[in-house]
């Protein structure tokens, strides 16, 4: 199962942006979106489970939002009021089980990743 980002690319700091993940054909009981900065540890950035269930990070709380149909392999982020110290590449994840909501903040929770698409945030 391949999963595949797009919508990185270039922003200002406040800006917005919209990331898409796809997965044709496949159904999965939860996606997510972590993302991974130079030299940091990859982070959680929000889940959505069975369409309605959603959790966030702290730090974007507000600012992001976790849409999309897992029964249909889709799931889009869309960012608001960017930040510079968040330029990082943005992993998205599925998992064909149907995980409780404390585990959704886990990357071991998905057995299914793409392969990132870079956000870069400039002032």
């Amino acid at each position: 199962v391949q999963l595949q980002a797009s919508g990185g690319g270039l922003v200002q700091t406040g800006g917005s942006l919209r990331l898409s993940c796809t997965a044709s054909g496949r159904t999965f009981g939860a996606m997510a979106w972590f993302r991974q900065a130079p030299g940091k540890e990859r982070e959680f950035v929000a889940a959505i489970r069975r369409r309605t269930s959603v959790t966030y990070a702290d730090s974007v709380k507000g600012r992001f939002t976790i849409s999309g149909d897992n029964g249909r392999g889709t799931a889009e982020l869309q960012m608001n009021s960017l930040k510079q110290e968040k330029t990082a590449v943005y992993y998205c994840a599925g998992t064909s089980t149907s995980p409780i909501l404390s585990s959704l903040r886990q990357p071991a929770t998905y057995e299914y990743w793409g392969k990132g698409t870079l956000v870069t945030v400039s002032s």
